[in-house]
């Protein structure tokens, strides 16, 4: 790896940081992130990053809130050093679902959040499977937006016979995504109609296109708390589907998911690293964990040298 770089981390998810280290030959930085005693983050970087050119490894996941206060501190402390470039690297971006006005008076809190993270110093931001693509847009630096497609495609064209196959999409917004997998994989598409009465509560009302005696494969950009991949499983096989499987980039998992997952018919659900699985969550037997470590790593070695990632977004 050519000289100048810095992989820093905080505590979100180390071991992701850690691989991305190793596929780039390059050592973590040392970097001290402590709580004081009433709750308050400190942060020293403990080597020279005068020049650098700095990548922040550090995805907004649970605790949410501290991990960008942690995000923002390691950024800040970055820019005060005087490092040359610094590059957020944000693996899940936390606060994406909130990207609109949906009701009245509310806030679009990840529009706050990209004000936070460019106020912080950042010049440069990284990541992965942004729930609403505008989010892009709500930053006035550069956003290099990657896909955990190419990952996803390699696990499921090995394990998974095309000839019977049906991507599905959980909800009208993700036919896109579904439809870029199912023409890459040459299988076919179907659609569930799905009607939200409130945040974190779905009911499912319909599948549109024919999964009869078909394996189904149920593909969505996070899983939170599986009440809706569950409910469309428990459909799709009422519909007379042979088998459903799940997969995602991001593996939230929160609440009841876990319990929820145990206890479908989901056969597998496969999800990214991006988020680091906790120890309930570490036991489930249904989860496959794939790593993104080396297409970010990728990402980071082509952002120092200046030259083209755009092969990466596919």
């Amino acid at each position: 790896m050519p000289e100048g770089i810095k992989l820093l981390t905080g505590n979100a998810n180390r071991t992701l940081a850690e691989e991305i280290s190793k596929h780039l030959g390059e050592p973590l930085t040392d970097t001290t992130v402590t709580r004081f005693s009433d709750g308050e983050i400190m942060v020293q970087i403990n080597e020279n990053v005068r020049g650098a050119d700095a990548f922040v490894i550090q995805p907004t996941c649970t605790p949410v809130n501290e991990n960008i206060m942690e995000l923002l501190l390691i950024i800040d402390a970055l820019r005060r050093a005087s490092a040359r470039r610094i590059t957020a690297v944000i693996p899940y971006y936390g606060y994406g679902r909130q990207d609109r006005k949906v009701q009245p008076r509310v806030p679009i809190s990840s529009k706050l959040v990209a004000d936070l993270i460019e106020t912080a110093g950042t010049h440069r931001v990284l990541t992965m499977d942004l729930h609403a693509g505008q989010i892009q847009g709500f930053f006035d630096i550069p956003v290099d937006h990657l896909y955990a497609m190419p990952v996803l495609l390699d696990y499921i064209n090995e394990n998974y016979p095309n000839g019977n196959l049906v991507i599905v999409s959980p909800d009208a917004g993700g036919v896109e995504r579904a439809r870029a997998f199912a023409k890459r994989l040459g299988c076919s598409l179907a659609i569930i109609d799905k009607r939200r009465e409130k945040a974190n509560v779905s009911q499912v009302m319909n599948v549109i296109g024919d999964v009869k005696g078909k394996a189904t494969l149920i593909l969505d950009d996070m899983i939170d708390t599986a009440g809706t991949t569950v409910q469309a499983a428990e459909v799709l096989i009422e519909r007379g589907a042979e088998a459903v499987s799940a997969a995602c980039t991001h593996a939230v998992l929160s609440g009841p998911a876990v319990d929820r997952i145990n206890v479908s018919p989901l056969k597998e659900v496969i999800v990214t690293n991006t988020i680091p699985l906790d120890s309930k969550q570490a036991k489930c037997s249904k989860l496959t964990v794939l790593s993104i470590a080396g297409l970010f790593a990728e990402a980071i070695k082509r952002i120092h040298e200046e030259t083209s990632i755009s092969s990466l977004f596919v």
